[in-house]
């Protein structure tokens, strides 16, 4: 049974894998549903290859839940809980993932997540929904009252991660709540 970690958002669980190996190599189990309280049926793999500087996001979804690994390399994850009825709604967390250091990350509906590459980085992921385009919505990544310390001084971002609202911009209706998630 692996570890399971609690971060300084609620649901937000950082799974610390056990690790199998001998001459031959290792062998890790990087994921099962029942560990995670809130974990359902995983329905899509997603890789995202990206290059050191890079930053990802903030991202955020009403329905889908996100389950991170590392395959390679080292990324600084930025949280933020946008549930508007949730216990740490408004907690800002930043939690290191590192390829050489086997660990997972849940990360529920309506909390904002995203990523900088602090390295060319590998990050294999699986998603509880299939690709939505009405549950993909944004935060701004540099937004103050997110205060986010991505460690990067000159971060390379998409357009839509640019063109993201802040926090206070959100419409009501694409505000998360804790439980919303169907």
């Amino acid at each position: 049974m692996p570890s399971l970690l609690p971060s300084s958002i609620d649901d937000v669980v950082v799974v610390v894998p056990d690790v199998h190996g001998d001459e031959r190599g290792r062998f890790v189990e990087t994921y099962r549903r029942q560990w995670l309280p809130l974990g359902r049926e995983m329905v899509q793999g997603n890789r995202s290859e990206k290059q050191a500087g890079a930053v990802v996001g903030l991202h955020y979804h009403l329905h889908q839940a996100d389950y991170w690994y590392v395959l390679r390399g080292r990324a600084r994850v930025v949280l933020h809980d946008l549930r508007a009825s949730s216990p740490t709604e408004g907690v800002t967390d930043t939690i290191e993932l590192d390829g050489d250091e086997d660990r997972g990350l849940f990360i529920p509906p309506g909390v904002a997540h995203g990523f900088a590459a602090m390295s060319d980085l590998l990050l294999w992921y699986m998603v509880d929904g299939y690709y939505n385009p009405a549950d993909e919505l944004g935060l701004a990544w540099d937004d103050p009252d997110v205060g986010a310390d991505w460690g990067i001084a000159d971060p390379v971002l998409s357009a839509r991660d640019r063109a993201n609202p802040r926090r206070t911009e959100l419409a009501p209706e694409l505000r998360p709540r804790v439980g919303l998630r169907t």
